[in-house]
């Protein structure tokens, strides 16, 4: 009599777990070929053989004021699937990143019996450490990408595994330039610029407008200058192009702005400089060993609310692991067309040979292998 398929529920809120969870769940099918993955996900978790019940986009929201105005929408996707694994319940629930979200179902499907792992540890290290009591109380073990993550951990007797970042595994140590510039169809005989506006709706609302000034500023200084923009997903893509269309004049024409559906790391590796949201990207840009500005402007409220309650030295993942300002971290005012053109011309015009051994000694660290090492500890919470 052959044994039913394991069955594990899963949630990504964001791109960058899409990302996560895909090359896990690839592995998680290579060894269980019949196993049934359902939650929510982005299409490379679909694409690795997850059923998505609700749109990723739902959930794609950022900031303590922002998802106000996106709490109805949540709660209800909320409701459904805590409805649907009560009837349907999974050996093992997976969390990736989103701890608002995910923090709530993992603490309601851990009180139902069904083992519960978090896959991106909540940044307790940074802000709010008293989280960590929420985190003990809603899941049997989290994952994390970060080794400096594993202190807080053990202080709370939390199960706690390493497993590095699947994009160290993916990207080479050195990348190729020429490579990615001949992909995406770019001169390599000119300066490229990539510009990355962020996956969330509302980041590009609030960065794109100032990121084209930028671009139209460093073009006066560089003029022969590319700017290529991935856009995160079909949505990021229309209001990107929209928004050029109706911007772009001949201070910045829009045949030296290219916008690409997709392909991030194509363009960071086929860049000089990258200018981009705060975020994950920041790690992406510093594995494609491109040097970068990153900026942020969050909502006055959500501001002053984090100047209060962050702890941590820095906020972007390369001054984080290296700890130590290797990049310019700009917010609020600082995020203007003068100072952001100053710093991306500054990195261009520079050597950066000791930036790029410091990002190269960094990637080497969080290369482990972390869809296998992920795999194994979320099969090891079925197993135990």
């Amino acid at each position: 009599m052959t044994s039913r398929p394991i069955r594990i529920g899963i949630v990504a809120g964001e791109p960058s777990g899409d990302v996560l969870a895909a090359g896990m769940i690839a592995e998680i099918k290579r060894q269980h070929p019949d196993a049934i993955i359902e939650g929510i996900g982005g299409t490379q978790m679909q694409a690795a053989g997850c059923h998505s019940l609700f749109d990723m986009e739902t959930l794609s929201v950022m900031g303590l004021v922002e998802v106000l105005a996106h709490l109805p929408a949540i709660l209800k996707v909320k409701k459904a699937l805590l409805a649907h694994f009560e009837a349907n319940p999974p050996d093992v629930f997976v969390g990736v990143d989103a701890p608002d979200f995910n923090l709530r179902m993992e603490k309601a499907l851990k009180a139902r019996g069904i083992r519960t792992v978090h896959y991106v540890s909540p940044t307790v290290w940074a802000w709010r450490e008293k989280r960590i009591h929420k985190i003990k109380a809603a899941v049997d073990r989290v994952l994390g990408l970060f080794p400096f993550e594993q202190e807080v951990y053990d202080k709370y007797q939390v199960p706690y595994t390493f497993v590095g970042h699947t994009m160290a595994d993916a990207i080479p140590l050195k990348p190729d330039q020429t490579a990615a510039r001949d992909t995406l169809l770019l001169a390599t005989d000119k300066p490229v610029f990539a510009v990355l506006p962020g996956s969330r709706r509302g980041e590009v609302a609030n960065l794109l407008p100032v990121f084209t000034d930028t671009m139209r500023t460093i073009r006066q200084q560089v003029s022969d200058s590319q700017f290529v923009i991935p856009a995160a997903n079909d949505f990021r893509f229309d209001e990107i192009n929209a928004f050029l269309d109706n911007h772009c004049d001949e201070t910045l024409p829009r045949a030296s702005v290219v916008v690409v559906n997709g392909h991030a790391r194509e363009a960071m590796i086929a860049s000089d400089v990258i200018l981009l949201a705060s975020g994950t990207a920041t790690l992406e840009a510093m594995l494609c060993k491109r040097p970068m500005v990153a900026a942020y402007k969050l909502a006055p409220m959500t501001y002053r609310m984090m100047q209060w309650l962050y702890k941590a030295p820095y906020f972007t993942l390369p001054n984080l692991l290296a700890n130590a300002e290797l990049i310019p971290e700009l917010l609020q005012e600082d995020v203007n067309p003068i100072t952001l053109s100053e710093q991306v011309l500054r990195f261009y015009r520079q050597d950066n040979s000791a930036l790029m051994a410091t990002f190269t000694e960094i990637h080497s660290t969080l290369k482990c292998d972390a869809d296998k090492m992920s795999a194994q500890a979320v099969l090891g919470e079925i197993h135990d």
